[in-house]
């Protein structure tokens, strides 16, 4: 069995910052991406951030600049730390673990509010 849990949402005001944490745990062997998504209400889910196991990150280009994804190897933890956080960020931020065989787990979701 596998487990993701996310942390770390909440409200903040415009221009704050707010750290979310993934942690995978049970029997997933290898794990290759992990990413966040977010979605809006009333919008389709979209990538937010993902890394690989060796660094390499890619971003949306609405928070290049803001965001910062990193993870530890060793205790199969994915971070996002966001900064000058804007109202159109609010949304519930999703992670996903990808692992070897194709296989993709998604977490239950935390939500970000960010007021004006």
């Amino acid at each position: 069995q596998v487990q993701v849990v996310e942390s770390g949402g909440g409200l903040v005001q415009a221009g704050g910052s707010l750290r979310l944490s993934c942690a995978a745990s049970g029997s997933i062997f290898r794990i290759n991406v992990m990413g966040w998504y977010r979605q809006a209400p009333g919008k389709q889910r979209e990538l937010v951030a993902s890394i690989t196991s060796g660094g390499s990150t890619n971003y949306a280009d609405s928070v290049k600049g803001r965001f910062t994804i990193s993870r530890d190897n060793a205790k199969n933890t994915v971070y996002l730390q966001m900064n000058s956080l804007k109202p159109e960020d609010t949304a519930v931020y999703y992670c996903n673990v990808g692992a070897s065989g194709f296989r993709s787990y998604w977490g239950q979701g935390t939500q970000v509010t960010v007021s004006s």
